[in-house]
């Protein structure tokens, strides 16, 4: 929408614009223009753009045209000058509204704190944050602060806690103060069914009044002890679920920090011989230009540094994928890089005694413990179980005052020890009973499956460790051989004893042993890892 307003003084004639100056309306305001051009052109004409809020390119042409033909354009705020200083960059930019100049501050201000927040996010956005540097010790700690399971495991230990004081507190003294004034009247014919001669139909109104503080307290209630025991074992059970996810985390962090570091040595390894090639390609260039050497030796060159470009970018792709997952498992802000700083320590992990590390699995565990737990919260709900057909003994015990109002109130009292003696609940107490001997077979046999997969953990880790030890001797020695043969094959081929095919052939081989050595290092660092989780001892080697 687009307003004209036409001020015609003697002087001059003056059309002032508010709103948007785009499709039909610019048409309008050209027809305007045009039917008032002679009287606009003795007078001289003024449009003023202080209240235009957009202008479309037809709008933009139209002002042009209306400024070369003699019309002085104005106007206050960002957008008008911009448009104006767009449009007339030759002439003077006029301005008729002038804000008085103890308001240019006060406006310039709160312009500058509405666009603030934009600035700010906007430089958020267009700066990159600073990677951000983890050795593997500060990717675990990080990752037992920050991790969400983590975090829900200790929340869960903490509710365990509060559980148990919930238990605790039903063997406590409970302390209650009651304090009421009440006034009754009731139909006695409808207490007794039938009138009585002589009496009336209601009895009262009747006040009464008391305040009293009350006490009760089990004397002897063997079920709600073994609650408390059940809920102590409980919080043992939830602190060992605890230490389970906190070791299965570290062993998924250093698993991907182990990955991160296997890729940036695969993109290491790749760029290394992605040189090599550039040099082998310049060379068997060399070698045509001065007619020692054969088209198909420069194409065969060139077709094996394309190859290594290709496996570059496919080693960068898979290094920035390994350390996604490891921000992942950091819970670290999605924009935010990682730059993992034990490039040189890549292979020095912690040692591991791997001479008693079968029972001492059985031991730490803590999949164990959180059974063992188990086990005793079955066993304490078979004993309360059982212990439920003995009597219980409580105590109630009141002192207040009272009367048929606050002022005639005297004081008063109540203590009473209760005695009871459970005779028949339905079969209720044998089916708890068999239900906590069902549980507890239950655990016996997770037990023992807990007990063969742990075994089962210990010893292939222990295999792949052993073997893994094998192969990076021998992939190094592979690696050392590999690059022996590329160099007597590219002397040779700068000596044209042979072609290049050698020289190729010995630069596969070289990107195999490579691929062998980063694969046999990772495998003998990732079953240190995994027979450390193995036998429980994961969060202290790699926490350190």
């Amino acid at each position: 929408m687009l307003r004209i307003t036409t001020t015609d003084t003697n002087e001059r004639v003056t059309l002032k614009l508010e709103g948007k100056l785009s499709g039909p309306y610019v048409e309008e305001f050209e027809r305007c223009w045009h039917m008032s051009a002679d009287i606009y052109r003795q007078k001289g004409l003024i449009v003023d753009l202080s209240g235009v809020t957009f202008v479309d390119p037809a709008g933009k042409k139209l002002l042009c045209t209306i400024s070369k033909g003699g019309a002085h354009l104005i106007g206050s705020g960002i957008m008008p000058n911009s448009l104006i200083e767009e449009i007339c960059t030759e002439k003077p930019v006029e301005k008729s509204v002038k804000v008085p100049r103890k308001v240019r501050p006060e406006a310039s201000h709160l312009l500058l704190l509405l666009l603030l927040p934009f600035l700010v996010a906007a430089t958020a956005r267009a700066e990159d944050p600073t990677p951000l540097r983890l050795t593997l010790h500060d990717a675990v700690a990080t990752a037992l602060k920050e991790n969400p399971q983590v975090q829900i495991a200790t929340l869960s230990f903490a509710e365990s806690q509060e559980d148990k004081s919930i238990a605790r507190s039903a063997l406590l003294p409970q302390a209650g103060v009651e304090v009421y004034d009440r006034a009754m009247r009731f139909n006695i014919y409808s207490q007794f069914g039938s009138k009585f001669p002589g009496i009336a139909e209601h009895s009262g109104p009747f006040q009464f009044f008391q305040a009293d503080v009350g006490v009760t307290m089990p004397l002897l209630d063997l079920t709600l002890w073994r609650r408390l025991q059940a809920a102590h074992q409980g919080v043992n059970a939830v602190q060992a679920q605890e230490t389970t996810v906190r070791e299965q985390v570290v062993l998924l962090v250093v698993s991907q920090y182990l990955a991160g570091m296997r890729a940036t040595a695969a993109v290491q390894a790749a760029r290394s011989r992605m040189d090599l090639a550039q040099a082998l390609y310049d060379q068997a260039s060399d070698l045509q230009k001065h007619g020692v050497g054969t088209g198909i030796d420069t194409l065969r060159a060139n077709v094996e540094l394309q190859n290594e470009k290709q496996r570059v970018l496919e080693a960068e792709t898979q290094q920035k994928v390994a350390l996604y997952g490891l921000g992942r498992l950091l819970n670290l802000e999605a924009h935010r890089e990682i730059e993992l700083a034990d490039t040189p320590n890549f292979y020095e992990t912690p040692a591991i005694d791997a001479s008693r590390s079968l029972e001492q699995a059985y031991e730490t565990r803590p999949e164990m413990k959180a059974l063992a737990a188990r086990a005793h919260i079955a066993e304490l709900a078979r004993r309360g179980a059982s212990e439920s057909r003995l009597p219980t003994i409580s105590f109630l015990g009141t002192w207040g005052e009272q009367g048929l109002s606050a002022p005639s109130a005297i004081p008063s009292y109540v203590y009473q020890v209760t005695v009871d003696v459970p005779l028949f609940t339905g079969g209720r107490i044998h089916a708890e009973m068999t239900k906590a001997a069902l549980e507890l077979k239950k655990v016996d046999q997770e037990r023992s499956e807990l007990r063969n997969q742990i075994a089962l953990e210990v010893k292939t880790s222990q295999a792949q460790l052993d073997a893994a030890q094998h192969e990076v001797d021998v992939a190094n020695l592979g690696v050392n051989l590999a690059q022996q043969e590329v160099t007597q094959a590219r002397d040779r081929f700068q000596a044209g004893v042979a072609n290049n095919i050698e020289v190729v052939s010995a630069q596969d081989a070289l990107a195999r042993a490579n691929d062998n050595q980063i694969v046999a290092l990772y495998r003998y660092n990732q079953s240190r890892a995994d027979l450390s989780h193995a036998i429980g001892q994961i969060e202290g080697l790699y926490s350190k």
